[in-house]
């Protein structure tokens, strides 16, 4: 989506027209955006691909041109297999593909980007590429090795958004925690998350996608002392048995990450983690997903994602047996998903009758929807508000809980 964003706001700049998801269908040129991370991502662009070329083919587009990280992937198969589009470009061609339009890459542009989000939140990407070597994970070979963009810029970048009206900014890379160690030596994101959290207008900042191996615990401090610093952290952990640990190259054993997440707690307590796990990696036995499930249940996550094992040429796991069906692999993923939604459920009945900071992201069937600080857009949980008095999208209000649910709270806004 950033990507993406940066694309149309380099358009934009050159004078050309540009719409992100178009719903008017007037557009006579298309660009899909792939990504080709797992099956169900690489079959969803490459249906897309389809769809727009099919439009194509029936006189309604005039070019369709492909770029991002299938593109990168699997240039040389998609040339031959879909002719029909008209270029193709990796995830670093973004001058390439301003070159079809005759436009100029324009540097000055910093954060100038045509935001495909509301108006109030906006992702910030601090780094692209990763150097870790996990087993199942194709990213370095789209993305390339680890590379930090300067704290200047992203400075810079935040302050652009918070001056067109971004409140929350989520930072995201392929490794949050390894960010600065290319250009400064050391891991500096402690250092940013300081210079970030005092761009006037930025209310919430948010983690994603942090390394449990070697955790720079001088985050947990800076997120202590910063009230615009969400107790959120979203720690993808893959897996619980150390022998899942060992053979997906994660670096950490399962009483290394107890210990972690123990420590975590305790200086920012009442923190939010946001965890993600694997069902189905090669070798994978029903005594692993019991064991990962007691974990579980010990560690009583706040939010938790699992995906299917997905087998990607190339990485260092494709060499083993892909040896778990399709039909375990999903039924092993809810099974692990079950004992989270216990937990959450217990989880969001401790909320009733507290109250929180909402932030409103929309109006939906006559009902506001918005998100405490441990929410995170479309992962995590809503917040649903009935309201009689017009709440304002994009603004903060104190919502008491009165009901709870699975994965959703409801409330009441509180008079002010």
């Amino acid at each position: 989506m950033v990507d993406s964003e940066v694309l149309s706001g380099q358009l934009k700049a050159n004078e050309i027209d540009v719409v992100h998801e178009n719903s008017k269908k007037d557009h006579n040129i298309v660009i899909v955006n792939t990504c080709g991370f797992i099956d169900k991502a690489k079959e969803e662009s490459i249906n897309t691909i389809l769809q727009q070329v099919e439009l194509k083919q029936k006189g309604r587009l005039d070019k369709v041109y492909v770029t991002g990280c299938l593109s990168q992937r699997y240039r040389e198969d998609l040339e031959k297999n879909i002719p029909e589009v008209d270029a193709w470009f990796g995830t670093m061609e973004l001058p390439l593909i301003l070159k079809q339009f005759e436009a100029d890459y324009r540097a000055e542009l910093l954060g100038e980007r045509l935001l495909a989000t509301p108006q109030h939140y906006a992702y910030l990407k601090i780094s692209e590429g990763c150097n870790r070597t996990c087993a199942f994970c194709a990213i370095p070979l789209m993305r390339g090795q680890h590379q930090s963009r300067s704290m200047e810029e992203l400075v810079m970048e935040a302050q652009n958004l918070a001056k067109r009206g971004v409140k929350e900014i989520m930072l995201i890379a392929q490794e949050l925690t390894y960010y600065g160690l290319d250009l400064y030596k050391k891991r500096m994101l402690p250092d940013l998350l300081k210079r970030l959290s005092d761009v006037p207008g930025i209310e919430w900042i948010r983690l994603h996608y942090a390394y449990p191996h070697k955790f720079p615990m001088e985050i947990l401090d800076v997120m202590k002392e910063r009230e615009n610093i969400c107790n959120y952290l979203d720690m993808p952990l893959q897996h619980a048995a150390d022998n899942m640990l060992r053979a997906m190259r994660r670096q950490i054993t399962r009483a290394e990450m107890e210990d972690l997440l123990a420590e975590i707690r305790g200086r920012v307590p009442g923190i939010c983690i946001r965890t993600t796990l694997i069902a189905g990696f090669p070798g994978e036995t029903p005594d692993d997903i019991e064991e990962l499930k007691l974990f579980l249940e010990r560690q009583r996550f706040d939010r938790v994602g699992t995906f299917t094992y997905s087998h990607e040429e190339q990485t260092p796991a494709y060499g083993l047996a892909d040896d778990i069906p399709a039909e375990e692999k999903q039924r092993r993923a809810e099974e692990i998903m079950a004992v989270q939604q216990e937990i959450s459920y217990e989880k969001n009945q401790e909320k009733i009758g507290q109250t929180f900071k909402v932030l409103i992201d929309k109006k939906e069937a006559g009902r506001y929807l918005g998100r405490t600080e441990f929410d995170s857009v479309e992962v995590d949980n809503e917040v649903i508000i009935q309201s009689d008095k017009k709440l304002n999208i994009g603004e903060f209000y104190q919502v008491k809980i009165l009901k709870a649910y699975d994965y959703d709270l409801e409330g009441v806004v509180e008079e002010r």
